[in-house]
C-alpha cells in the first residue's frame, strides 16, 4: 500500500500521521524546515525553561487527553499550580484579577457600573436576524457596550489572536458566541443552558478548560510523536508541486539529496495557509491555491524575561495578564510562565513572557533583541513594578504569526471543502481550518486522521472489488 503523504510536521501533521499508522496505514511526513512543532519550541537554559509559541495545552476535548494517553506521555504531564489560577487584565495601568463568580464581577473594579447593568440587560437585547456578518466589535458592543469592547474583549482578541476585535469575524474567529445567540437569543442564557449540552458531548467551554503542559515544555508532545514515527518523518524536504492521477498522487520533492518524486496513496495538507498558496498541483479538475495567499497572518515576537524574584513587586501568582489597546502599552500580554509549572525558573526567579507586535503594532514585531526588551521591560516597570535588568533574556520572531479569521474568512472555508470535493484524495487540515488554538489544531490532526483512513480504506476495497475473482 502506497504511504499517505503528510504535508508539514507541526502538532496537526504528526497527530493525523500518529493515528494513521494506528490505523495501520504506512504515512510519509514531509517537513521544510529542519525541526518538527511548528510553532511550539521550548528551550532550558542556565535554568529557565522558555516557551516561543504556545505555553499551554487546554483540555476542551477527549480527543486531546486521548492523544496524550496513547502517545504515552500522561506520566510527563504537569497540570498548574492551584493557586496560579487567576488572569489579570490591565486597567488604570495596573493589573485587576477577572471575576470568577457572579458576586466577584459585581463587586471588581474592573468595569464601571453601567457596564455592570449593560450584563444585566444583555438577556433582553434582540438576536441579530438580518444575516450580516458582524465583526467581533460590532457583536460585543451591540449587546454588551462599549466599556466590554474597549476594556475585556479587545484584550482577549490581543491574547488569542494578536488580532484586531473590528477585523475579526464573530462567526469565523469565536462562532460559539454567535451560536450561543442563535440558539439561546441570550450569550448569558447560553452559557448556563449550553453547559449541559457540552458536557454531553465531552466538550469544554475553553475559558473553564483544564490547561497542562510537560515536564520539559510542550516541545515534548512533537518531539515524541516524530521519534515514534521515525523515519517516516522528512525534515528539509520541501513539496515543490502535486500530482493527481487514477493510481493517487505523485508529489515533487526537493530535499538537501536532489530532487524526487513520490506515490502516494492521498495527501494531507497541514502546512500554512500562504505556504498552500505556493503549492502547484495538476489535476484533471482545476484546483488553484492561490486566494488563501490573501489570508492575513500578522507578525508577533515573543519575549522572554527572567528576574530575580526580588526585582518584580508584584506576586504573578496567576496564569498571566491581558492588555487593552486603550492603556497605551506596547506589549499585547504576560504569561506568568513559572507561577503556572515548575521548573520554569531558577530558585529565587521567575519568568515572563510577553508578546509584541500582532495587528497592534506589527512594526514593532521585526525588531531585535535588545530592542525588544527594552520594550518589554518599560511596560512591566509601570504595571508589574519590575525593578533591574533581566537576568535571562530571549525572543523569537515569527514574520507570519496566526492567521486571522477576519471578516469574510468564510469563503476561504467553502474554498476548502470544493477543492477536497474535486480532488478526491487531497485533504486540508490545520490552525488556518478548524481554530487557531493548539487544542483544536489537535482536534483537526485527529479528525484529518480519521477521513483520511476512511478514504484509503474505501479506495482499497474498491480496487480489490474490481479485480477479476
Amino acid at each position: 500500500m502506497k504511504p499517505v503523504a503528510i504535508i508539514g510536521a507541526g502538532i496537526a501533521g504528526l497527530t493525523a500521521a500518529f493515528y494513521l499508522r494506528r490505523k495501520g496505514l504506512p504515512v510519509t511526513v514531509y517537513e521544510s524546515t529542519g525541526r518538527v512543532g511548528g510553532a511550539i519550541q521550548s528551550i532550558r537554559k542556565d535554568g529557565f525553561l522558555a516557551e516561543f509559541g504556545p505555553n499551554t495545552i487546554l483540555e476542551t476535548s477527549p480527543k486531546v487527553t486521548q492523544l496524550v494517553k496513547d502517545a504515552g506521555l500522561a506520566g510527563r504531564r504537569q497540570n498548574p499550580d492551584p493557586s496560579a489560577e487567576a488572569r489579570y487584565v490591565v486597567r488604570y495601568q495596573r493589573p485587576i484579577a477577572m471575576p470568577s463568580s457572579p458576586l466577584g464581577f459585581f463587586t471588581t473594579s474592573l468595569f464601571s457600573m453601567s457596564a455592570k447593568l449593560a450584563v444585566l440587560r444583555e438577556p433582553f437585547v434582540p438576536r441579530r436576524t438580518d444575516g450580516v456578518e458582524e465583526s467581533v466589535a460590532q457583536f460585543v458592543v451591540r449587546r454588551l457596550g462599549q466599556e466590554f469592547l474597549d476594556h475585556a474583549i479587545d484584550a482577549l482578541v490581543a491574547g488569542v489572536y494578536a488580532g484586531d476585535p473590528h477585523k475579526l469575524s464573530v462567526l469565523q474567529a469565536f462562532p460559539k458566541l454567535g451560536q450561543l445567540e442563535e440558539r439561546y437569543g441570550s450569550l448569558i442564557k447560553g452559557q448556563i443552558f449550553g453547559a449541559r449540552e457540552r458536557k454531553k458531548r465531552g466538550e469544554v467551554a475553553k475559558d473553564r478548560a483544564a490547561k497542562f503542559s510537560f515536564d520539559d515544555g510542550l516541545q515534548v508532545l512533537p518531539h515524541t510523536l516524530a521519534e515514534m514515527l521515525g523515519s517516516s518523518v522528512r525534515t528539509l524536504t520541501h513539496i515543490k508541486a502535486m500530482a493527481k492521477s487514477e493510481a493517487g498522487w505523485t508529489l515533487s520533492c526537493h530535499s538537501v539529496g536532489g530532487d524526487y518524486q513520490a506515490e502516494h496513496s492521498a495527501v494531507l495538507y497541514c502546512g500554512t495557509a500562504f505556504r498552500l498558496a505556493e503549492l502547484k498541483v495538476k489535476s484533471s479538475q482545476t484546483i488553484d491555491f492561490t486566494p488563501f495567499s490573501e489570508i492575513r497572518y500578522p507578525p508577533v515576537a515573543s519575549v522572554v524575561l527572567g528576574f530575580k524574584r526580588s526585582d518584580v513587586t508584584h506576586p504573578c501568582n496567576g496564569f498571566g495578564m491581558l492588555i487593552p489597546r486603550v492603556e497605551g502599552f506596547k506589549i499585547l500580554g504576560t504569561i506568568f510562565s513559572s507561577s503556572l509549572f515548575p521548573n520554569r525558573a531558577p530558585e529565587g526567579h521567575l519568568t515572563l513572557t510577553s508578546y509584541v507586535g500582532g495587528e497592534r503594532f506589527p512594526e514593532l514585531a521585526g525588531l531585535g533583541t535588545e530592542e525588544l526588551t527594552e520594550i518589554t521591560l518599560q511596560d512591566l516597570r509601570v504595571i508589574l513594578g519590575v525593578k533591574g535588568q533581566p537576568v535571562f533574556r530571549h525572543s523569537v520572531f515569527y514574520p507570519k504569526a496566526i492567521p486571522q479569521y477576519n471578516l469574510g474568512y468564510g469563503k476561504y472555508r467553502a474554498l476548502m471543502s470544493d477543492i477536497e470535493a474535486r480532488a478526491p484524495g487531497l485533504f486540508l487540515a490545520g490552525h488556518y481550518r478548524d481554530g487557531i488554538s493548539l487544542s483544536d489544531t489537535i482536534v483537526s490532526g485527529v479528525n484529518a486522521a480519521d477521513r483520511v483512513g476512511a478514504f484509503v480504506r474505501s479506495q482499497s476495497e474498491r480496487v480489490a472489488g474490481s479485480r477479476p475473482a
